[in-house]
């Protein structure tokens, strides 16, 4: 595995699962909300953000983390293995409001600076709807761009213990 695709609703790991694995496996980390947004929460133009997706997807080795739907035809397709964080909604959420608490005076580090943490009432719906709307939209994409591609579902804390454990191995 020199190329793996983290995943996951937010709230549900991503950063963290992407930054053990990366440490563990000795490969570089890339946080797509690094590329993606600017100071002050500015999203990237949507054709600049694609062609540096793109360009971080070409390196021949990294853990990505990151959604991103409109660029899974470019990571999918050059990825060894998806990982999908499928962490319930309820945990999901606690963990974000947890995270807005714990980072309130500092930016987190898979973020740019200027981007501090925020919660506000659009983000938790779209919180409580990934299941729904997101999860089959990264489906459809495997099925579409790399169906052939290993995915590991991690449900939970355990899933994600023992799933780090084969890969210290």
């Amino acid at each position: 595995m020199r190329r793996i695709l983290v995943v996951g609703s937010s709230g549900a790991g991503k950063s963290m699962l992407a930054g053990e694995l990366a440490r563990r496996l000795d490969l570089p980390l890339i946080h797509l909300d690094r590329h993606y947004w600017r100071p002050g929460w500015t999203a990237s133009a949507p054709a600049d953000f694609r062609a540096e997706v793109a360009a971080l997807a070409a390196r021949p080795a990294w853990v990505m983390d990151g959604n991103y739907a409109s660029t899974l035809d470019l990571r999918l397709p050059r990825a060894d293995l998806l990982v999908l964080c499928d962490t319930s909604r309820p945990r999901c959420l606690v963990r974000i409001v947890r995270r807005r608490w714990a980072h309130r005076a500092a930016t987190r580090p898979d973020r740019p600076e200027g981007c501090p943490e925020r919660l506000d009432l659009d983000f938790l719906p779209y919180v409580w709807r990934y299941p729904r709307d997101s999860r089959p939209r990264v489906l459809a994409a495997l099925s579409e761009h790399a169906p052939g591609l290993p995915v590991r579902r991690l449900r939970g804390h355990r899933d994600t213990a023992r799933f780090l454990a084969d890969v210290s191995k």
